[in-house]
């Protein structure tokens, strides 16, 4: 299994519409992607920002680059997420995962 880790930030008065944004539009739309395995998503307090990571779990890489693409890094970021984030990490990061919960 591949783990894929993202973070993108928010202001305060962004995040919870961003949640909600992530929970029942994006995350969901991933899930037609064959190999979606699921997914984290992690929410901090960072003071004059909320930072959000997800971690989406993938059957194989192969998996991976029919979600994001042949050069597989690259984030997926939506517009509608994009214009709620103040920033956000330009590449993803991949990951074996050697255990599982």
């Amino acid at each position: 299994m591949i783990s894929r880790f993202w973070r993108g930030w928010t202001s305060p008065e962004n995040a919870d519409t961003y949640e909600e944004l992530l929970r029942t539009g994006i995350l969901p739309g991933i899930r037609r992607v064959d190999g979606y395995r699921g997914a984290y998503l992690l929410r901090c307090d960072a003071g004059s920002e909320i930072e959000f990571a997800t971690i989406t779990l993938w059957e194989s890489m192969d998996a991976v680059r029919a979600f994001a693409g042949e050069d597989h890094e690259t984030a997926v970021v939506t517009p509608e997420a994009r214009a709620l984030l103040s920033r956000c990490d330009e590449r993803s990061v991949h990951y074996e995962t050697i255990v599982e919960p």
